[in-house]
């Protein structure tokens, strides 16, 4: 069997490091070689390659477009689970209502990996907000994660954090072929909009928000593109708007139109 710890050379390393970071804004650290080979051995067993170095041509080839995809998918880290970080979900009910309880109210869940966070922020929003008005955008660069984002089954196991009440409330307990797991009801899917956004890119296209959860994210970025992605979030954001922000990820806001109002939750300066 392929050693595949071994066959991943200087020349391939360095090679995948740039392609990845071409892709999704993402550096990896030198230290990242082992992840690298475990996370695509598999395709390199599938696609019958000798090496990372013959593996690397095949993702550059342009008629390897999809291998392209799925070597960002296996790249990207997907560790999310429901209610991360409670003190945000708690937050956020005292801003639904208080300054968020009327008018429609957008939020968006960048990097939502496989939807965890984002069906968190729907429950929350379905309980706490009688006004009806509210949608939800769920972005991430793994088409993979997505699609698990998109099927909202998840196992039972995850619930861990999940408020009392919410299960009965907002999921259908799995039977049969799918016993062990639940399903976000169809109503509160239907409220969420799942799509391929890469945190590097202009984000026009998405819209404005009164709400954006980017937590766990600007960690895997170098400091310049952390700070453009966090610019280019500030002009996502409605003044008075919200951003959220992983726990270990402070922000140094003068040089962003943001003020603390909570740990790692900021407000929008007019």
């Amino acid at each position: 069997m392929l050693d595949t710890t071994q066959a991943l050379s200087p020349s391939a390393y360095r090679q995948l490091c740039t392609l990845f970071k071409q892709a999704s804004g993402i550096h990896l650290p030198v230290n990242k070689q082992t992840l690298i080979a475990s996370r695509l051995r598999t395709r390199l067993e599938h696609l019958g390659l000798p090496d990372f170095d013959a593996y690397c041509s095949y993702v550059q080839n342009r008629h390897h477009g999809d291998e392209h995809q799925r070597m960002v998918d296996l790249l990207t880290t997907n560790e999310t689970y429901f209610f991360r970080e409670p003190a945000h979900f708690a937050l956020l009910k005292q801003l639904i209502k208080g300054p968020l309880a009327n008018g429609s109210l957008r939020v968006w869940s960048a990097a939502c990996s496989s939807g965890e966070e984002a069906y968190s922020i729907a429950m929350t929003l379905a309980d706490e907000r009688e006004d009806p008005k509210w949608d939800i955008v769920a972005s991430d660069i793994s088409s993979r994660a997505l699609t698990r984002a998109r099927r909202a089954l998840y196992p039972l196991q995850r619930i861990e954090n999940m408020p009392h009440g919410y299960l009965q409330r907002y999921c259908l307990r799995g039977k049969g072929d799918y016993a062990g797991n639940f399903l976000i009801e169809r109503n509160l899917r239907a409220r969420v909009q799942c799509m391929q956004h890469n945190l590097t890119h202009d984000g026009a296209a998405m819209g404005m928000f009164d709400v954006i959860f980017l937590r766990n994210a600007l960690i895997y970025f170098e400091p310049d593109a952390k700070m453009q992605i966090l610019e280019r979030m500030c002009e996502r954001l409605r003044p008075g708007a919200y951003l959220f922000v992983g726990h270990a990820e402070a922000l140094h806001t003068h040089d962003l139109p943001l003020q603390r109002v909570g740990k790692a939750a900021y407000r929008r300066l007019a």
